[in-house]
């Protein structure tokens, strides 16, 4: 019976999970059954510790129906091993949309703070169609996997039976699902499997996309929302279309900002000696290699390509290594002493130069990306307007983020973006200079959930704040707020030692947390 008595409770998650039945009408009795399972938990792998346990949820594929078609849904945990300071669960999601997330608890709990740790049994979870969770796939191949496409009138074409391709192929293959992985659906994963462990709130951790997933849940399910923290975030307003689109507006200031610093350091680097100059050295340098691609590293590197590396840009003491090595290669010199070019060369083409061969984080990308909201347009000229608009006014991405994408062909969604109406005291977390999700669209998430508190970490670089970096100014707010509750009384600024523009003694960003950090990704 005590086993019972959460469950019963749970059984209230109907009149927000299931808009087709009303409170009075579900009753303990009528309660569909994927409430009433019991994880079955084993140890996830022989070659893991026996703490790190797994289990797999039925879960109704489509929530207006829950006595219909179910998909697995898998989940971890690792439970805390205090349980006299226990306060719950705390739910994990590194973002995406289609990133998994099964083995968040053992990669987080190994680096959160004692007194954080234990009070919480921490749950990971691979998200509907992800990973171990029913998968999904549109059999692309890795050339239509890649969405950086820059618009060119000759090309645009091409684009449109691109974005086509993805959209019939992502349809053939996975079409009776797709309309059912959105992020409200993961919502209610999430609250089911509040649901099965028998629990009355969940706290959660979740970064980048998994701030808008965390956002939603707290709007679907206020009385439920714990502690929250939402690290990096997506602005609802600007979902789906306009958080691409971010990407090449606020890629100008931060192009801005390194060129002030490389001009600053004009002896050691000979890109110029103000900003204007820099900025000029490296259009030229573009415009090169739009004429004749330059041979880098053994690969062709175009002015397309280079633009696309926009993120680059929010790293100045990597930025400059990198143009300084292509303008050396472009003009036949050797490469400066220093600095690693297959490092530079892979922060140049990002995590495209070695494409997954599985298209799953793709597939689900897409199926989220298009399937939230009906805001896209459906009109290929719109995207070549706006393309061509904005590779004007947004020189360095602005053309790769308006062009056209498969969600302009896209089955219409089957519910309406989430209202950010419902007070939710969660604590958001935000870089100042965040290349996936820029302050911009983290200010955006703070504005719509009314209550909400933001750690702005000034002068912080980087996608992903909290546990990201040891010496981070924003961890000690976290901390008090998942082990006390208790939001800080106003927004929080802080800096973190040196600006991160002046730390240049590692050639990449740090990234011991799996957040996706792809080029397309959040």
């Amino acid at each position: 019976m005590k086993r019972l008595a959460p469950l019963l409770a749970a059984a209230g998650l109907i009149a927000s999970t299931v808009p087709l039945l009303t409170a009075t009408q579900v009753s303990a009795a009528s309660a569909p059954e994927y409430l009433s399972q019991k994880p079955s938990w084993h140890r996830c792998s022989p070659d893991q510790p026996a703490s790190y346990e797994c289990a797999t949820l039925k879960v109704p594929l489509d929530y207006r129906r829950p006595q219909g078609t179910t998909i697995d849904l898998a989940i971890s945990r690792v439970k805390s091993e205090n349980p006299a300071k226990r306060h719950g669960v705390m739910l994990l999601n590194p973002g995406g949309p289609g990133g998994p997330g099964l083995d968040l608890p053992l990669a987080m709990g190994e680096m959160m703070a004692k007194d954080v740790r234990d009070q919480y049994d921490l749950i990971g979870f691979d998200p509907r169609g992800v990973g171990s969770s029913s998968p999904i796939t549109c059999g692309l191949t890795d050339a239509e996997q890649n969405f950086d496409r820059p618009y060119r009138p000759e090309t645009f074409s091409s684009d449109v039976t691109w974005a086509r391709t993805v959209a019939d192929k992502c349809r053939e293959n996975a079409g009776s699902v797709l309309p059912h992985i959105t992020t409200r659906n993961t919502a209610r994963d999430m609250d089911t499997i509040r649901a099965v462990l028998g629990e009355r709130k969940v706290s959660y951790l979740g970064y980048s996309y998994g701030t808008y997933l965390g956002a939603v849940y707290s709007q679907m399910f206020p009385e439920r929302t714990d502690r929250f923290v939402l690290d990096s975030g997506v602005d609802p307003k600007m979902i789906w279309r306009g958080m691409i689109q971010v990407w090449a507006t606020e890629a100008e200031p931060a192009f801005a900002r390194w060129t002030g610093w490389a001009a600053e350091r004009s002896a050691e680097y000979g890109l110029g000696d103000t900003p204007k100059a820099v900025s000029d050295t490296f259009w030229a340098l573009v415009a090169r290699a739009d004429k004749e691609p330059i041979d880098f590293e053994g690969q062709k590197i175009s002015g397309d390509l280079i633009r696309s590396a926009r993120g680059v840009f929010f790293y100045p003491a990597q930025a400059t290594p990198l143009v300084v090595a292509l303008k050396a290669a472009a003009e036949g010199k050797p490469q400066p002493a220093g600095p690693d070019t297959a490092e530079l060369k892979r922060l140049l083409t990002g995590d495209r130069a070695a494409a997954p061969a599985s298209d799953n984080g793709t597939a689900v990308f897409w199926s989220v990306v298009c399937g939230d909201t009906g805001s896209w347009p459906r009109y290929a000229e719109q995207y070549e307007r706006d393309a061509a608009k904005d590779k004007i006014k947004y020189p360095l991405y602005g053309d790769f983020a308006s062009n056209i994408k498969p969600c302009a062909f896209w089955d219409r969604p089957v519910e309406s973006a989430t209202p950010m109406n419902k007070k939710a005291n969660v604590l958001t977390v935000q870089n100042e200079w965040d290349s996936q999700t820029p302050l911009s669209s983290g200010q955006g998430m703070h504005r719509a959930l009314k209550g909400s508190r933001m750690v702005l970490v000034a002068g912080g670089e980087g996608h992903g704040v909290y546990m990201t970096d040891p010496t981070s100014c924003a961890d000690a707010q976290v901390n008090t707020y998942l082990t006390t509750g208790r939001l800080p009384a106003e927004d929080v600024t802080c800096q973190t030692g040196p600006a991160a523009a002046e730390r240049s003694d590692s050639a990449t960003p740090s990234k011991p947390l799996p957040i996706p950090s792809g080029p397309g990704r959040f």
